[in-house]
């Protein structure tokens, strides 16, 4: 979310957006959503039978591309329908327009039902070429059960008497019907416009994590059944308060990385299987103040410690730029300002570079264990805007979505004339539209290039699939028919490959390993359960590392998981193969230096960390520890198997 400058040093436009609080979300009373026939009367527009017919949900990813269900390329080319998230701006009487972001009263709805029929709003964005939208809401607005006013609904009767919520459900009806595909996300917690400290820092900042998930749970099961929802934005721009950071992986409650990845697997495993789950970084951390640590994470950390999701094909990751903020820089201007540059006062090398560094990469090193799409799910700039610096900046972010093929989502789609110049579609009091598809909007030329431009299209092959466990804190059981099994070595921390990948990597310390299908997809049998091995009854033709306990894997069987108490080796899990495996090997050790195979498939997964590898054309059949002095029973050796 855009444009709002704190005062204040340490309130210095720390991100854009957040999540609250309060009890579950209700069912809908009829247990449907309203039609898209009970928002307006106007005609569906010609354009919307070609949208509908070009993509079937659901969607998917394979490799850096989202597909849908036919395997087909489906770029996100999207924009932001914003309202529903709240926009008072924290002070002043909040029925009075000039209390809200712009002036733009949105009373926690998609903006401008009081100004426009729904239809003919949509009519706009098809005009514009997109295919999705992203569509923020506040927790607050979930449970709100005052009826709207007749006012904020005035151009769409249909509406009246009906709660946020229910306006939200006929929004998401009406836009679906016409072929978009909607991408729901959790932009702040309380209905207040953002940024900086005004209780949507985190997603647990005015509510605890515990009602965050549950409002996700039932808003994902209340649209399960409308498959063009198709995603889950799990929460927007996390940043500091006062005196807290977020953090990536550090196993405390301002987790990022643990937050997103265990609500992820929640929602996939107790809500809607088909959503796509978006993660984004974190948005700042540190005082933004010259001469202390500051600074805009963004993806970089995914380098580091990626997530694996229990259905690993459903996870796209999002990041936001604008020009006025930087890597280092806030956004504010005056009070907060630190001297650090800002995105538009890059060089467009210098642009690229850092886009590159902080996000664009996890597109363009496939075979990674943070190979995933990409969605630049907010950037924007407004069509006031004199300064050539800015206006550099938003073609050089045009040239660069383009040039990496990147799905994006513009900030905003929709405002009130004379009000906001950021949205690029606005409506007047009386229902006329103006704006980028109407003349005099000098975006309009990178708009057109961006939507019209060449891309990937039709079927996307399947890739070989890549994935990191992560043992830092807690389990990571990413295979839902492992999870179906129980817990397999109690009281220890268990790591399990994805249904369909097997173990081929394993870190020397700290509980990290690599997963991947490379090489033989669909490698297990369907049959009988995973064998959980703590001795070495089934170590087989020599001593493959003499003088070390080893946890082997039985004939035809793999590696698929493993567990650890502290550092040392606790079991392995042991998937059966769905045909006969090979029995030459060789001892693969990693216990005084790294021992994986050239250019390292898969990517870096355990930094700092020694670490071992199977080939791309082996199977881990089993691991080599000791309890000599020193040693404390930690990996040290992977025996490898060609497939």
């Amino acid at each position: 979310m855009r444009r709002a400058l704190l005062p204040a040093v340490l309130a210095a436009a720390l991100a854009l957006g957040a999540l609250a609080a309060s009890p579950t979300v209700a069912s809908p009373t009829t247990g449907t959503s309203p039609t898209a026939g009970t928002v307006g009367a106007a005609a569906t527009p010609p354009a919307s039978t070609a949208l509908s017919d070009s993509w079937t949900a659901p969607l998917s990813t394979r490799g850096r591309y989202v597909v849908d269900a036919e395997g087909n390329r489906f770029k996100l080319k999207s924009a932001n329908w914003h309202g529903a998230q709240g926009s008072w701006s924290g002070s002043g009487d909040i029925n009075d327009p000039a209390s809200h972001h712009d002036g733009e009263k949105a009373d926690q709805m998609p903006l401008g039902l009081d100004r426009a029929p729904i239809a003919r709003i949509l009519a706009g964005f098809h005009e514009l070429g997109i295919n999705s939208i992203r569509l923020p809401f506040s927790n607050e607005m979930l449970h709100d059960q005052r009826p709207v006013s007749d006012a904020s609904v005035a151009a769409n009767p249909g509406l009246r008497g009906k709660t946020p919520l229910q306006v939200f459900d006929a929004v998401i009806a009406a836009t679906t019907a016409e072929g978009f595909a909607v991408v729901l996300n959790n932009h702040t917690n309380t209905s207040r416009f953002c940024c900086g400290l005004d209780g949507n820092e985190r997603w647990n900042t005015s509510q605890s994590t515990a009602q965050w998930e549950n409002d996700w749970l039932d808003l994902a099961r209340r649209y399960k059944d409308n498959k063009r929802v198709v995603g889950a934005d799990l929460y927007n721009e996390v940043r500091r308060t006062v005196t807290d950071d977020a953090n990536w992986n550090w196993g405390n409650g301002h987790d990022w990385w643990a937050a997103s990845q265990r609500l992820g697997d929640r929602l996939l495993t107790e809500a809607n299987p088909d959503l796509l789950v978006i993660v984004e970084g974190i948005n700042w951390q540190g005082i933004p103040a010259d001469g202390l640590p500051h600074g805009r994470p963004t993806l970089e950390p995914v380098r580091t410690l990626s997530h694996t999701l229990v259905a690993s094909n459903k996870l796209v990751y999002a990041a936001h730029f604008y020009g006025y903020t930087g890597p280092n820089h806030t956004g504010a201007t005056g009070m907060g300002e630190t001297h650090d540059p800002r995105y538009q006062e890059l060089s467009r090398e210098d642009l690229f570079a850092t886009l590159q560094r902080q996000a664009f990469y996890v597109t363009a090193e496939p075979g990674r264990h943070f190979t995933a799409p990409l969605w630049i799910s907010e950037f924007g700039i407004g069509s006031d805007e004199t300064n050539p610096q800015a206006r550099a900046w938003f073609g050089n972010l045009v040239d660069h979505l383009i040039a990496n093929d990147t799905d994006f989502a513009y900030w905003p789609l929709v405002g009130w004339t004379g009000h906001g110049t950021w949205s690029i579609l606005n409506f007047d009091a009386s229902g006329r539209r103006s704006g980028l598809l109407d003349g005099g909007d000098w975006r309009a030329a990178d708009w057109n290039r961006l939507v019209t431009s060449p891309q990937k299209t039709g079927p996307v092959a399947v890739s070989d699939t890549w994935d990191m466990l992560n043992l830092d804190h807690a389990d990571a059981v990413q295979s839902a028919r492992v999870r179906a099994l129980g817990d397999w070595d109690a009281g220890a921390r268990k790591g399990t490959c994805p249904d369909g990948q097997r173990l081929v990597g394993l870190a020397h310390r700290d509980g990290r390993g690599l997963c991947t299908d490379a090489g033989a997809p669909g490698l297990a049998a369907t049959g009988p359960a995973p064998t959980v091995v703590t001795d070495e009854r089934y170590v087989q033709q020599g001593d493959w590392a003499g003088g070390y306990t080893k946890y082997q894997c039985g004939p035809d069987q793999f590696m698929t998981g493993y567990s650890v108490r502290g550092q040392a080796v606790s079991a392995v899990l042991c998937a059966r193969a769905g045909r006969t495996l090979g029995t030459n090997g060789r001892t693969v050790w990693f216990d005084r230096g790294d021992n994986r195979p050239a250019a390292g498939p898969g990517g870096e997964f355990a930094y700092g960390n020694l670490k071992g590898e199977c080939g791309t054309d082996e199977y881990a059949a089993g691991v080599a520890f000791t309890g000599a002095w020193a040693k404390g029973r930690t990996p040290d050796a992977l025996l490898c198997r060609k497939l």
